[in-house]
């Protein structure tokens, strides 16, 4: 990866960070509709004048800087400003940056340089040596924000986590007698479901599988006008696949009769199982079109980092590694993610209620940290109203210069 010298604090104009700006917006218009691929945003700029946009759409579709030439008549001479470096290798389309050349661009501004080993420094060079000017850096921390699932796939191998919970006022997830439908209002759960729309799977415990019998589905309301089939498929799941119900159980497994089961066939269902569960129960959840996966060890902390490297390799059933991965609960399974480290994002809905009762439980569950220096650190990014409830969005800083 190149030392990035341009990319001191203040060594940017107000014009390059202006936009960059302007492209990082237009990236996360892709952003639950282009995984595994980066949400990307380019803007062309002549004289101070925009002459050109564009972002990837889709899984599959032309990336950015294509998107962005083909709303220009004549690129020559511009300033191409990119929130990702443009790709030098011939992918699902060919490379960027030699669309770039191509486009007679003098100068290309990039916020993030790309540590997929394909890139890597690659596209940049390919335009230095073209005679391009290349700025790197701009508006870095912009960036990053909007690609830290992406990075931490491909520096890790594992997806982004989001841990999802609605609770009480007094952090309650339920009262004491298990009872939790519901404890935030309508529209608190339509944000829950928007958000599944832009995930790639939604993970849930077996105990939650046990109490609940959920569906897990993404359930949105109905449009105002009507829809288009590509508008429709858009809101209820990512161009590069559907998504994905996927439960870990250490011991058991769901009933047949169960709801995830009896809709194996229509919405993928995965099982992560442990060890020790028999061949034979994963048989019979196969006949129902249930996908399962055995991990080596019991342990819970381990198998949810066992799981993830699995869920962002491509050895997983869809044949496509997951950038996204939603859990929802319960309390010992988001407990185990905690406890991995592996909890890179927090949606806590929290209603105007209080609970109480100390067996109530909590969001997060077992094994729990003995100091506070071991906590998971997140850092405040938005804050929702919906009605009488709110929504706190936690998350963690991922740079592109981050290793494993």
């Amino acid at each position: 990866m190149p030392n990035d010298s341009n990319a001191a604090a203040n060594g940017h104009s107000a014009e390059d960070i202006r936009w960059m700006t302007k492209a990082i917006e237009l990236a996360s218009q892709g952003r639950g509709k282009v995984e595994p691929n980066p949400p990307v945003g380019c803007v062309l700029v002549r004289d101070s004048i925009c002459i050109g946009k564009g972002y990837h759409q889709r899984f599959g579709g032309p990336h950015a800087e294509v998107e962005a030439l083909s709303d220009c008549d004549d690129a020559s001479g511009a300033t191409a400003y990119v929130s990702l470096e443009p790709c030098c290798h011939h992918g699902k389309t060919p490379p960027c940056a030699d669309a770039l050349i191509r486009a007679n661009v003098a100068r290309v501004v990039i916020s993030v340089v790309d540590p997929f080993d394909q890139v890597d420094g690659g596209g940049i060079e390919r335009l230095r040596s073209a005679g391009i000017e290349v700025i790197t850096g701009v508006a870095k921390e912009e960036g990053e924000e909007l690609l830290a699932a992406y990075l931490k796939r491909v520096l890790t191998g594992m997806p982004w986590v989001i841990a999802k919970w609605a609770m009480s006022l007094d952090g309650r997830i339920a009262t004491k007698t298990g009872e939790s439908k519901w404890i935030t209002g309508p529209s608190a759960r339509s944000a829950v479901h928007e958000l599944r729309a832009s995930v790639d799977a939604i993970a849930v415990g077996m105990g939650t599988v046990l109490a609940d019998n959920p569906l897990l589905t993404v359930r949105l309301p109905k449009p105002t006008k009507i829809a288009t089939a590509a508008e429709t498929d858009a809101k209820t799941a990512n161009n590069s696949g559907p998504l994905v119900r996927l439960v870990y159980s250490r011991s058991r497994v769901p009933d047949l009769q169960s709801q995830l089961v009896q809709t194996a066939s229509q919405t993928p269902t995965w099982l992560v199982a442990g060890p020790e569960i028999a061949t034979a129960d994963l048989a019979r959840l196969a006949d129902h079109d249930v996908e399962t996966w055995q991990c080596e060890t019991i342990d819970p902390v381990e198998m949810v980092r066992q799981s993830l490297l699995w869920l962002g390799s491509n050895d997983n059933p869809r044949g496509l590694a997951m950038t996204h991965l939603m859990v929802e609960g319960g309390s010992q399974l988001l407990g185990s993610f905690a406890a991995a480290g592996q909890i890179d994002e927090v949606h806590a809905f929290i209603a105007g209620k209080c609970i109480g009762g100390h067996s109530a439980p909590g969001p997060v569950g077992d094994p729990g940290i003995k100091t506070l220096a071991d906590a998971t650190s997140l850092r405040m990014s938005r804050m929702d109203s919906f009605d009488n409830d709110v929504r706190l969005i936690y998350r963690r800083q991922i740079a592109a210069t981050e290793t494993t």
